[in-house]
């Protein structure tokens, strides 16, 4: 049939698009989407009716739905095919059937388009679509499960670590490390361990092109057991972990076991989604079920994508794990992660109990670093019972047992949070004489300038007036000049940006932005802003689209769809508006959603 829809004719037979007489190009399958539409007005189709009836049961995603019928609302306009949400997709333009010549020929060859093959060829073209489909199939299979080793090309063992000397408590270097089969390594004097867990924003850059992956620690003995904790540093991932054996050379044939292990060095050299971190760590959890180091990441991992309860099977899993190897360490790290998924969920009694038993395995042990951490979680939840004394208490035990072993940056993070909670309680003499003693504490620690960064940023969040935050903004950035990258540089750039982009003050915001180097979510967010702010609808669309990219590959969740909901709420802009809706409705929180219900609504989101 042919069909006329304003100045486009449309042959569902050929396939042959026209607008005013002239021929289009327009692919097979979304010439094959338009018949479907068109032919069945009435209808509302499921993608995965579409799939079904345009893919003929190919093996391709639903993105494919969202990027063709994008297309066609480029050629026809937004209003021909309307989505309804969780439904599917309907034509609304008007159709007018046309009579068809008496004389037609169908034998026009549609650009990127393969001829149809006769009656007598179909079985073979379904041999065909059927092998096809084998081989795709087995190809996801093989990528997904393999997906780990990435690596081997460039990280087959023997894997090159350069290694800091690990330290005792007593300061002595205890640990070096000989050169296997697995592993060759090369002994760093500078920089020291402390420096280095100070000041790694800082000192890793230096060595990383030559040195990319950075291995440091300490070790402790107590009650004739010997405990580890190792910190690998790669150039996108860091690779942390404890454990403990009855003696010394047991515990550094078991980290050197660990280390052999060739995903972790995949994960540490390339920038991944958290699904495919999340994957990976599956695989390999699956291949070393007893490796309580792989097991405690993964928990982690379903953290941070925010499925709790998936993350709570796996915590159990670590606790029931630990106990059967009679490991008081990861029974207390199993207990921190169940408090934290509990807290998470606002099951703060449940979360209460957890913490209570993570803490007296952590005491049984010795282990002041994670008692530290306890009491540092310990401070949230009392925080939902708004009882200051308690938070105050939390934190300055979590302050003096990170000083009592000297880990400076716990140390520091507990003082300046708890400046930030005695602003959210409005105990304002206490958090500017906290804030001035963790500068002290930086000053008397002889810290490199970007820890001071921190102050004047603090300063700015108890700054209500937004023109008074400026100053403090401005020196952060001063602060932060050798690491652009942390992540108070980040916030504050961002900061600055949104304030000079609503007063108007445009060249200041390209100043900021003119400067930024690396391509990463963060900085080609703040260059869609400033692109928006010029009414660059070309620059804006080609930034918004990359940030979405980079958010979503490196597992910034809430960044990725606070750029999907600014293409979708921007009209007129030539992108793939179903793929953004859709992706919101997937992703969102419910913590997001309500800081964006406004929009939400107006979406119809």
């Amino acid at each position: 049939m042919r069909y006329k829809i304003r100045e486009f004719e449309f042959d569902s037979t050929s396939l042959v698009l026209s607008q005013n007489g002239e021929a289009l190009t327009i692919r097979h399958n979304e010439a094959k989407l338009l018949a479907l539409l068109i032919e069945n007005s009435q209808q509302v189709f499921s993608k995965e009716d579409i799939l079904s009836q345009v893919w003929q049961g190919k093996v391709v995603s639903e993105q494919a739905v969202f990027q063709n019928i994008s297309h066609l609302r480029n050629i026809f306009g937004a209003e021909a095919i309307k989505t309804f949400p969780k439904r599917g997709y309907q034509w609304l333009l008007a159709v007018e059937a046309l009579p068809v010549p008496e004389k037609q020929s169908f034998t026009t060859v549609i650009p990127n388009t393969a001829p149809e093959e006769s009656k007598s060829t179909k079985p073979s073209y379904w041999r065909y679509v059927t092998f096809a489909s084998l081989i795709l199939a087995f190809l996801a299979a093989f990528v997904w499960d393999n997906s780990w080793q990435k690596q081997s090309a460039s990280a087959k063992l023997p894997i090159a670590i350069a290694y800091i000397p690990f330290v005792s408590s007593d300061n002595a270097a205890s640990i070096t490390f000989q050169n296997n089969n697995n592993i060759d390594y090369t002994e760093l004097t500078q920089p020291s361990y402390h420096l280095f867990s100070t000041s790694i924003e800082l000192e890793y850059p230096k060595i990383a092109n030559e040195h990319p992956y950075v291995l440091t620690g300490q070790i402790r003995q107590f009650n004739e057991k010997t405990y580890v904790d190792f910190h690998l540093k790669g150039k996108f991932e860091d690779w942390q972990g404890q454990l403990s054996a009855p003696s010394q050379q047991e515990a550094i044939k078991a980290l050197q076991q660990h280390l052999t292990q060739p995903f972790i060095y995949a994960m540490l050299s390339e920038k991944t989604s958290a699904e495919i971190k999340q994957a990976n760590l599956s695989i390999a959890h699956k291949q070393r079920p007893n490796d309580l180091i792989i097991l405690g990441n993964l928990v982690d991992a379903y953290i941070n994508t925010g499925e709790f309860d998936k993350a709570m099977v796996l915590a159990d899993k670590l606790e029931s794990s630990a106990k059967q190897q009679n490991s008081l360490l990861q029974l207390g790290n199993a207990q921190l992660l169940q408090s934290g998924i509990l807290t998470r969920k606002e099951l703060f009694d449940l979360s209460a109990h957890k913490l209570a038993q993570a803490i007296t395995n952590f005491e049984q042990i010795n282990d002041v670093k994670k008692q530290a951490d306890a009491w540092f979680a310990q401070s949230w939840l009392k925080h939902q019972e708004d009882d200051y004394a308690g938070i105050k208490d939390s934190l300055l035990t979590s302050a003096e047992l990170a000083n009592k072993v000297q880990d400076i940056p716990r140390e520091l993070d507990a003082l300046t949070y708890l400046s930030v909670m005695a602003h959210k309680h409005k105990q304002h003499q206490d958090k500017y004489q906290l804030l001035q003693q963790a500068e002290n504490k930086m000053t008397a620690y002889k810290l490199p300038i970007y820890h001071f960064a921190k102050i004047p940023f603090h300063h700015a969040i108890y700054t209500k007036n937004p023109s008074a935050k400026e100053p403090h903004l401005k020196q952060v950035l001063i602060y932060t000049e050798l690491t652009p990258e942390h992540w108070v540089a980040q916030s504050s750039r961002e900061q600055l940006v949104k304030h000079y982009i609503k007063q108007d003050r445009l060249p200041e915001a390209e100043a900021i932005v003119n400067k930024l180097k690396p391509d990463n979510a963060s900085n080609t967010y703040l260059k869609m802003l400033v692109a928006q702010a010029n009414k660059d609808t070309e620059a804006f669309v080609k930034h918004a689209q990359r940030t979405f990219e980079l958010a979503h590959f490196s597992g910034e969740t809430k960044l990725s769809l606070d750029t999907a909901l600014l293409l979708c709420s921007t009209p007129n802009q030539p992108v793939n508006y179903d793929f953004y809706t859709q992706y919101i409705s997937d992703n969102a929180t419910a913590g997001w959603r309500r800081q964006n219900e406004v929009k939400l609504v107006a979406l119809n989101l």
